[in-house]
């Protein structure tokens, strides 16, 4: 499973460096890529790779354009790796949560004390996910019992928010 992420909020893209968006593309996407290339020399039929991604891979957020890019980054490479998989009886998807309370969100810098304590309010449930709410997504696609025949999926978790992709 490739977890991985960095997020910092930027008012806008002008606001983005190099170096802040070098590291938020090698913490987000290069280590699923790297992660993934080096596991496959291990991995056997009814393997399954999982991808955590993000609600902003789907629709986007203005102070995360970095971040959101990344995650749509790995949720066209969590598509095109699952079709060069298939063959293999590799089956590769990821998890889109919704916003969810993780230790991103008290050190993001574009975050004030009284945002963070605000975050996820505006959802249709009203509050983030916690960590456990994700994992059943998690369990369900790795399990060759409920999942065998699903491949190339970005199974949507956002607490009520729809979107198509």
């Amino acid at each position: 499973m490739s977890n991985a992420a960095h997020q910092d909020r930027k008012k806008s893209l002008a606001d983005l460096d190099d170096k802040e968006m070098a590291r938020t593309f090698q913490t987000n996407i290069y280590a699923y890529m790297r992660v993934a290339r080096r596991a496959l020399k291990y991995m056997k039929r009814g393997s399954a790779i999982i991808a955590t991604s993000s609600v902003t891979g789907i629709l986007g957020e203005k102070m995360l354009a970095d971040y959101s890019s990344t995650k749509g980054a790995i949720n066209a490479f969590t598509k095109s790796l699952a079709q060069d998989l298939v063959e293999k009886g590799i089956r590769v998807n990821a998890v889109a949560p919704g916003p969810v309370w993780t230790p991103l969100n008290p050190v993001d810098k574009g975050l004030s004390a009284r945002k963070v304590a605000r975050f996820g309010a505006s959802g249709p449930m009203g509050r983030p996910a916690q960590p456990e709410e994700l994992a059943p997504a998690y369990v369900f696609l790795a399990s060759n019992a409920d999942s065998s025949y699903i491949t190339g999926t970005v199974l949507q978790v956002m607490g009520g928010v729809t979107a198509g992709g």
